[in-house]
């Protein structure tokens, strides 16, 4: 077999890999001497890290923000998000991040073996100001009033410095490995525009703040330049979405060496054709005015480049973000090519997995998104090659309307998390 590590632009080539335990022990185009070890024949395929997606909102099952508010109870996120996870590590992910709504319960429920599921990173609760992007309250509720996602710490809304040092310390005694701030607006969203420049310096530097305290980093939902700007200048160090990118905001990151997201399938030429869109005269709108803004983004990232994770942000049944996934696997590649979007994949999330530092990130024994000596025994064995054909990923190339895909893609042959096997069709 041949391996791709997670940066390389080849594959090893005939290379084996031993696995200890929960770690990666050796990587060697040699012989390996362990004759106890069970074998494994990869017969020409490619062994490559397990994927990592890093915006991902297991708990959030939709069909819409006010759906879950007024009609949703603890026990259909907590079931929605069991099979989110079981879905996302058949689908090849073997990490991922949350970038809000979910609280450390589904990672314990993971970690001691009660339902399968990827490494996970929580948020939290959002942390959004009144009107903001995750201001999921009923339209008549009053200020400070207790919402659905309040009181399940899903979401919380901040007016001023001291609700930040409130909430964002209670996001890690939930079992957060980061804090999100909602910084700017949406387009399918209830109150919000997305141009909204959301919170002030003070209050995104509260946040920074305390996730320092927990040696730890702040992922902001960031649209326009001037948002993105502001956020760095906090010190954030993961901006997602990140669409008004450009190369002045690409030198300040690479001088941070800070991180960016961006769910691709926002530069979609169907973009307006989604129900939740094209039904909704509102979001329409903002559809039509986020689009003329942010058409430079790709050709800006190419120009620019930084470290950029894989992101899907899906909001709905599994079914439907099962196809979503398939789909921004497709564009990235079809934007950026195999290696990058291979990289993207694996490496650059695994990198921005360690930026939760080392206490409050909860998977320290190894790296993440790599194969190589002491890091985690996260592996994928593939059916040809990524990096000349990328479709063997499991890609699809079809989003709204696009048939249901497999539980697992045929391609991926095999999935190992954390030294054990949860699929395996080679025999």
């Amino acid at each position: 077999m041949h391996v791709f590590d997670g940066t390389s632009e080849q594959r090893i080539e005939n290379a084996s890999v031993l696995v200890e335990g929960n770690l990666i022990k050796t990587v060697s185009t040699e012989a390996i001497d362990a004759p106890d070890a069970t074998v494994i024949d990869g017969d020409g395929r490619t062994l490559t890290p397990g994927f990592i997606e890093n915006h991902a909102h297991l708990m959030l099952m939709g069909p819409s923000l006010s759906a879950m508010e007024a009609n949703s109870t603890w026990e259909d996120f907590g079931i929605h998000a069991t099979r989110m996870a079981e879905m996302y590590l058949m689908q090849g992910f073997t990490t991922v991040r949350d970038a809000g709504g979910a609280n450390g319960g589904l990672r314990r429920a993971i970690n001691s073996g009660q339902i399968p599921g990827p490494h996970y990173y929580p948020s939290g609760a959002f942390l959004s100001t009144r009107g903001g992007h995750a201001d999921f309250g009923n339209f008549t509720a009053p200020p400070g009033t207790d919402t659905n996602f309040s009181r399940l710490n899903m979401a919380q809304e901040i007016s001023g410095v001291d609700d930040v040092y409130k909430f964002g310390r209670n996001n890690f005694r939930m079992g957060a490995t980061q804090l999100k701030f909602m910084q700017s607006g949406g387009v399918v969203s209830a109150f919000d525009p997305w141009q909204l420049l959301a919170g002030s310096p003070e209050e995104i530097k509260a946040a920074v703040q305390v996730a320092n305290e927990y040696g730890s980093y702040v992922m902001a939902h960031s649209y326009r330049k001037e948002a993105i700007l502001g956020a760095l200048d906090a010190g954030v160090m993961s901006i997602e979405h990140g669409f008004s990118f450009d190369c002045e905001i690409a030198e300040k990151m690479n001088e941070m060496g800070a991180y960016i997201t961006t769910n691709l399938t926002a530069f979609d030429p169907g973009l307006l054709d989604i129900p939740a869109v094209k039904n909704q005269p509102s979001s329409l709108a903002k559809a039509i005015s986020a689009s003329a803004t942010f058409e430079n983004y790709i050709p800006n990232m190419k120009e620019c480049p930084v470290k950029r994770g894989f992101q899907t942000d899906c909001v709905g049944t599994v079914e439907a973000c099962n196809i979503q996934i398939a789909y921004e696997k497709h564009l990235n590649n079809e934007f950026f090519g195999p290696y990058q979007s291979m990289v993207t994949l694996t490496s650059i999330g695994g990198e921005i997995a360690q930026l939760s530092g080392d206490f409050t990130n909860p998977y320290t024994a190894g790296k993440l998104g790599v194969i190589e000596e002491g890091a985690y025994a996260d592996i994928l064995l593939i059916d040809g090659n990524p990096l000349e054909d990328f479709s063997v990923v499991g890609t699809g190339d079809q989003w709204f309307g696009a048939d249901p895909r497999p539980d697992s893609p045929e391609t991926i042959r095999l999935i190992m998390k954390d030294g054990v096997i949860y699929k395996n069709t080679l025999n």
